[in-house]
Formats: structure tokens, C-alpha cells, sequence
């Protein structure tokens, strides 16, 4: 979905241009021009996608010779056919039929096996925009790049592709745990904000309701397995040492997407975090579950969009790490909490673990101060 995430982008931006690159999985053709408004819903552009030819037994279907198949052939090489209607007919006044599993065109009949062969006729499919804004881009025969002002919220782990909904608090207290009790039809097409971890059987829920995304703090590593259908924690290892997130290309489509802010386990959700999105409920929002460590890093996300008006930013924020900066820590024992920075002292500090590193010093009242790694802070825009 996004056409990049910048270094040092904070995990939550209020305001600021939003860019969406909307790509077709096959050439075809953009219907939108430069420069045009679009809405959600609005198709932009569309690709008939070809599917794989079909061999159909004919030989067999009639109970003939394979010599017989041409003569029993109700159309030629390079004829249409359609679903349901015969391909074949034998027998006396041609008692005996073979329909014509696809609508397509016939390309090829083999006399020695009795096998026929059907191109399929192409799919049709049309790509919506997806998001409010407007077409600052078009990419020949694959797709648009869209802006518009909007607020965007940066996760750590997802699943799914891009859908779009209307932001629905499921959850009043961002500690909360949603299990399948809180899911119904009322939440249909809707992106919901959910509050510390989800149940598998929550998330199977959420699909037959037709919900389109759902946003929480962290998820326990055994009911992403259960509902992704995985029967061991194996499916993450590529090698003794090496494990990978879920290939989008070899992953069945979950049916919903799923983004995660803080991390694996029951973790709350991070209060700006919260705050920000119960703020936008109502609103339309796009969420993106695509989440890639390596070859291109690539965060999930949510994007809300704005209306010019409401004070956003044209460039995205860039803030640095410095005293009175509030910050997200992303240590394994304070992962998820906001603190505010103290000190960010130019030489290396020795940690507890003896380790000596860049580090910042922040405080969380009415705690005493502590240091944590540089590389564990997210400045809180």
C-alpha cells in the first residue's frame, strides 16, 4: 500500500500527507486520470487476469475411441465455447453429451489421447481507490499513487491485504482482551479497534461477520497459528537459526486483516496509540496488513484521511530524539509504555546487561529514571 515508509517515521502521525500506491496483479488498464478526485469506493482501474487451461477427458465422458473425439466434436479449434453447453455428443441422435466445464476457447483436440483443451475466457477484475484523495500519479497499465492528508498509525506485525471500513471502538479500556463474545453482525465491513490480544476463534468470528480489520495491541503467537491454520510453530523456520512472517504468496488469504501495534503476547495497546484511533472512530480508514523485515522493510498500517483543514502537516514528521520528547520504549521489559526523555547524552553509556551503547535516559512517574538502547525508543509525534 504504501509507496514507502520513511526512517524515523513515529509509530503515530496526527496529520500528514499520506501517499498509496494501488497496483493491479496483472497489466491492464487505469481508468482514472491525473489529477482526479476519487472516493473509497471508486474504481480506478481494471485487468482480465487469465486462468489455467482446462483438459477435459472426452474419450472417456462419451466412452469412445480416442480416434472418435474429433468426429463426436460439436466445435472446432478455435471456436467459442460456453459453460454447461456440449462440447461432444456420441451415440444414436447423440444420447450421450460432454458439457463444457468453462466458457472459453477450444485450442487444441488430441485424437490419440481424447483429451480436449479449453482456454478459459479471462477474469475480470476491477481495483477500487480504497481511500479518499487524489491521483497524483498514474503507472502505465498497473495502477495509481493517491495522496491525501491523513492520520496514520504505524504497527509492528500484520497479516492481510488492503480493505478499507469505518473505525469501530470494540473495546473501551485498551487492556481488554477480545475474545468471540464481542463480535457480532453489527460489525460488518467495519475496522475495529480492539485492546491487548485477540482470540483465534474471535478472529474466525470476525470473518464469517464480514469485518474488514481488526487493530490490536498484540496477539499470543499460538492463536495467530491456530487461525492461520499452522499446526506448529515450525511454519516460521526457514533454517535452524533463521525463521520468516508469514509470504503473503504462500499464506491463503485470512480473509480479514489483522494489524498489530505493540507486539507477540498479550500487550496493551500503547495509550497515543489508543487515543488516537478512538478519535477517529466514525471515520473511513484504510488498513494495510502487508509487514516485510527484509528486501524492502515495510510496516503495516492504518491510514485515516483528513480533511485539509484540520491542522495536518504537508511533509511527514521527522521528530528527533531529545529531552521532554515523549517516546514509545521498545525494550523487551517496558515494551509498549511511553516515557519521557531526560538526557540524551553524545557518548555510549554502559546498560545494565554490561553492554555499552548509544542509550537515552527517560523517566516514568513517579518511577526513578533508567536507561534504555537508542535503538529501543520510538519518538511519539
Amino acid at each position: 500500500m504504501s509507496l514507502y515508509v520513511p526512517e524515523g517515521t513515529p509509530p503515530i502521525v496526527p496529520g500528514a500527507m499520506a501517499r498509496i500506491e494501488r497496483r493491479l496483479p496483472h497489466p491492464g488498464e487505469v481508468l482514472v486520470r491525473e489529477g482526479a478526485r476519487v472516493e473509497p469506493q471508486d474504481i480506478i482501474a481494471r485487468a482480465f487476469l487469465p486462468s489455467p487451461p482446462q483438459i477435459v477427458n472426452v474419450a472417456q465422458s462419451l466412452a469412445i475411441p480416442p480416434a472418435l473425439v474429433e468426429r463426436a466434436m460439436v466445435c472446432e479449434v478455435g471456436e467459442q465455447v460456453f459453460q454447461g453447453r456440449d462440447l461432444a455428443r456420441a451415440g444414436f441422435a447423440g444420447a450421450r453429451s460432454c458439457k463444457a466445464p468453462v466458457s472459453g476457447i477450444v485450442t487444441a483436440i488430441d485424437g490419440e489421447t481424447g483429451y480436449v483443451t479449453i482456454a478459459p475466457d479471462p477474469l475480470e477484475m476491477t481495483m477500487a481507490a480504497n481511500v479518499r484523495g487524489v491521483v497524483m500519479e498514474i503507472l502505465p497499465h498497473e495502477g495509481v499513487v493517491i495522496e491525501t492528508p491523513a492520520a496514520q498509525v504505524y504497527g509492528v506485525f500484520g497479516v492481510g491485504e488492503e480493505r478499507n471500513g469505518v473505525l469501530q471502538l470494540l473495546v473501551t479500556d485498551p487492556d481488554q482482551v477480545v475474545t468471540h463474545e464481542y463480535l457480532d453482525a453489527r460489525y460488518s465491513y467495519m475496522i475495529l479497534i480492539g485492546g491487548s490480544g485477540i482470540t483465534a476463534e474471535a478472529l474466525r468470528r470476525a470473518v464469517q461477520s464480514q469485518v474488514r480489520g481488526i487493530i490490536v495491541g498484540g496477539i499470543d503467537e499460538q492463536e495467530l497459528r491456530d487461525f492461520l491454520g499452522w499446526g506448529s510453530y515450525l511454519e516460521w523456520h526457514t533454517g535452524i537459526r533463521s525463521w520468516r512472517l508469514p509470504d503473503p504468496q504462500h499464506t491463503p488469504e485470512p480473509g480479514l486483516t489483522l494489524l498489530v501495534t505493540e507486539g507477540f503476547g498479550v500487550r496493551p495497546m500503547s495509550s497515543p496509540i489508543f487515543d488516537l484511533l478512538s478519535s477517529r472512530a466514525g471515520q473511513e480508514a484504510l488498513i494495510d496488513g502487508t509487514t516485510r523485515i527484509r528486501h524492502g522493510m515495510r510496516r503495516p498500517r492504518l491510514v485515516v484521511s483528513l480533511a485539509r483543514s484540520d491542522g495536518m502537516n504537508l511533509d511527514l514528521p521527522r521528530p528527533r530524539i531529545r529531552p521532554e520528547a515523549m517516546v514509545r520504549l521498545l525494550d523487551p521489559d517496558h515494551l509498549g509504555q511511553v516515557a519521557r526523555v531526560l538526557s540524551v547524552p553524545s557518548v555510549p553509556i554502559t546498560l545494565s546487561s554490561g553492554v555499552r551503547a548509544a542509550a537515552v535516559e527517560v523517566f516514568q512517574e513517579p518511577q526513578p529514571p533508567f536507561w534504555v538502547p537508542r535503538t529501543a525508543v520510538e519518538v511519539l509525534n
